[in-house]
Parts: C-alpha cells; structure tokens; sequence
C-alpha cells in the first residue's frame, strides 16, 4: 500500500495558489536552504519534538521513555539523540502536548478525505489543494495517486517544488497537475551548491522542459539577502527571456522567522548577519522585473 509522510496539513492557505486553499506539507528534503523556513521538513522520518514552551516539568515524559533518552533539568527536558528512538512513549505520556511527533503517515483516501473536508471553500474561491513540503516530488508515487484522486474530485491542483527530481518524474506529475509553482533561487551555480547544498543544472534543465510543455508555471524567488536580492534577478530574467513564459514570477521577502524554528530543531542558522529587506527595496526590485516584461506579485 502507498504512504506518504505529511508533517502539516494547512487550511485557508491563500498564498499558495489561486483562490482559499488546502495546503499539505510533505516531508524529505533534498535541499538544505540556509534560510529554509520548514526545517522540520527536510528529514525523511518522523521524529519527536520537544516544545519547552509548553512543559509543565512534570517529568511523565522521561519516566515513560523506555530508552532512558530523556532527562530533566533547569531548561527543561534533554533529548539525548543517541539513546532517543523516536517511538513516542514521551509523546503518549505527556500531558501539555510538549513532546510531540513531526511526520504522520497517511494514505492517499486518507489523505484525500481531508482535503475533500474544504471542497466548499474550493468552489466558492476557485481554490484547491497544493502539495509543498519539503519537496514533495520525492514522494512522488504517493503524490501521483492524491493528485490523481483530487482532479477525479474536481479539485484544483498545485505543486510547489524544487525541481530537483528527475525529468521523467516531474513530466508525469505534470500530466496531473494544474498549476506549478516553481523555485529559483540563484542562477550562480557555485553559490546555489553553497547555500542549498545542490547542483543548479538540473533544476534548470527541468523547468526549461516544464516551460516548453506548455505546462502552467510560477516562478517564486525568495529575496535573500546576498543571494536574489540585486544582480541575481536580472540573471533569472535573462535566462526566461529565451523560454516560453511562465505565468508570472512571485518575488517572497527574505524575514528572519524561521530562526527560531531552526533553533528549537537543532539545525544551525546561518543567516545571522542577514536582516529583512525594505519595502522600498523589495518594490524597486519588482520593477526591474517587470520591466522585463513579466507579471510580478509580491508574497506569492
């Protein structure tokens, strides 16, 4: 049976995609970005997470893990990674939802019925469903079959995606596939390995090959600082110049939000030197690439 890893179902999205949507985060990761704002997304397992926020440092947790993987102290609850098998014991006995597991399984009628829940917001704001993660080309069986089961429903569908899958993949997730809302984040190929942690080619070759499908494409760049926010545009106009062309480009805001997102789930932050880009700035930017041509909104 096929089974996808969720780690967020998100209602009333109207950002990603047309109209009110149902958005499902699926979980893996190929990317490492700097700034990614779900780094609970890139593993490709469940695992269990602790909120400090929320403890009441009653100690149920460590007493019911069978691993001996936790301690409490002044801080709180230690999760030692070595000992922890992510089971969920902790989870179970905890009675503030402080410890909690990121990643459920569902099959794809599970799935679907709880996008279906949202079908009357779909009809009444011409919304739908969008599929984003992590990458969710990386589950791409799974995400075949929903998306399969959502156009059988007359639902709308969206994939937000890397690109960094294989041609044959993304072309056959394409046949089911309403609207595509495609990431670039840099057209220097030195600087997208260091700040993603993958090879720009084939992101590139798979959009030129979307693009020429005659499939129906957004590109989204996020304006990070030392990456998108200058030069880098006018590269990505230029590149999309030669090629049939999307339907529009949404430029998204670098912010600082996921900081702590990143901190609470142990990964390191390495925009720490990076702060928001004006709104003056981010306007003159949407100009020069609109001054190329191209339909630009601003957050998606």
């Amino acid at each position: 049976m096929t089974r996808g890893l969720v780690f967020d179902v998100r209602r009333y999205s109207v950002h990603d995609g047309p109209g009110i949507r149902t958005a499902v985060f699926l979980k893996g990761c190929p990317l490492g970005c700097w700034w990614c704002h779900n780094p609970e997304s890139q593993g490709r397992a469940p695992f269990v997470h602790y909120d400090a926020a929320r403890c009441i440092r009653c100690a149920a947790c460590v007493e019911a893990c069978p691993h001996g993987a936790l301690a409490i102290g002044a801080m709180g609850v230690h999760r030692d990674r070595a000992l922890c098998q992510d089971e969920g014991a902790c989870v179970a006995a905890c009675p503030a939802e402080a410890q909690r597991v990121v990643g459920e399984w569902y099959t794809p009628s599970q799935l679907l019925e709880e996008i279906e829940k949202d079908q009357l917001f779909f009809d009444e704001s011409g919304g739908g469903a969008t599929f984003s993660g992590g990458e969710p080309l990386l589950q791409w069986e799974f995400l075949l079959e929903v998306l399969e089961g959502c156009g059988a429903w007359g639902i709308h569908r969206t994939v937000d995606t890397t690109g960094f899958t294989s041609t044959e993949v993304l072309l056959r997730v394409a046949q089911r596939t309403d609207l595509f809302l495609y990431d670039i984040k840099t057209m220097n190929p030195i600087l997208h390995r260091e700040v993603t942690g993958v090879s720009l080619a084939p992101i590139l070759q798979n959009l030129d090959v979307l693009l020429h499908s005659k499939a129906r494409v957004r590109i989204r760049i996020p304006l990070v600082p030392g990456v998108t926010d200058g030069d880098g545009l006018e590269s990505i106009a230029a590149w999309l110049s030669s090629r049939p062309d999307p339907e529009g480009i949404d430029l998204l805001p670098y912010h600082s939000a996921a900081e702590g997102k990143h901190r609470r789930f142990g990964l390191p932050w390495r925009m720490a030197d990076a702060s928001s880009i004006p709104a003056e700035r981010v306007e003159e930017l949407a100009a020069r690439i609109e001054h190329h041509g191209y339909q630009v909104t601003i957050g998606g």
